[in-house]
């Protein structure tokens, strides 16, 4: 399994300069925040199974855009419906990345279904995405970014990560209308000029 924070940060160094981010609730805020303020990303604080639905609705809305989920095995399982959802309105754009670590890290390290049979890059197969991939072992990220930033979507990429609770990096606000306005903007904005 790999690192999550070392994860994210390979698929987000560097990246293109109008690619929306969107992360889920708990770690992959944190992890996603951990990487640097990006005013075109959108941490979900508090709202866990929203994620998923909010970047399909963006990707749908803005379909010149590059959108890109990190969502944790938690907010999916949750919400897989989500998932049914995302493969049949089928945007090209959408990358949804599990950081699966098999557990619910924050409440206490309890399993997740993922630690048992459910193997969440079959679900979304199941559900119709065409284009998938799993990691499980360490390995070199340059193609899965490649991957994840320019693969025709909808796409579905499940990384096992380690279990670990890490210092919380919190994003640019907690306020919720103020990161809502500032990413408005941002996305309103990008690509412009």
């Amino acid at each position: 399994m790999m690192q999550r924070r070392t994860v994210v940060a390979a698929l987000l160094e560097n990246r293109p300069a109008d690619m929306v981010v969107v992360s889920s609730l708990g770690n992959p805020t944190w992890d996603v925040a951990s990487v640097g303020d990006h005013a075109l990303n959108f941490n979900f604080i508090g709202a866990m199974g929203q994620a998923g639905p909010f970047a399909l609705g963006l990707a749908m809305a803005r379909p010149e855009k590059r959108i890109v989920l990190f969502a944790g095995d938690g907010e999916l399982l949750m919400s897989l419906g989500v998932l049914a959802t995302i493969a049949n309105q089928a945007p090209a754009n959408l990358a949804v990345v599990a950081l699966d670590n098999e557990s619910y890290v924050e409440t206490g390290s309890q399993p997740s279904a993922t630690a048992g049979p459910t193997d969440l890059e079959a679900v979304a197969r199941a559900c119709g995405f065409v284009h998938t991939r799993a990691v499980v072992d360490e390995t070199p990220l340059d193609d899965i970014r490649v991957m994840v930033w320019e693969g025709e979507g909808p796409l579905f990429v499940n990384i096992k990560i380690v279990a670990e609770a890490l210092p919380l990096v919190f994003p640019y606000s907690f306020d919720g209308a103020m990161a809502m306005n500032r990413f408005r903007g941002a996305v309103n904005d990008s690509g412009k000029g």
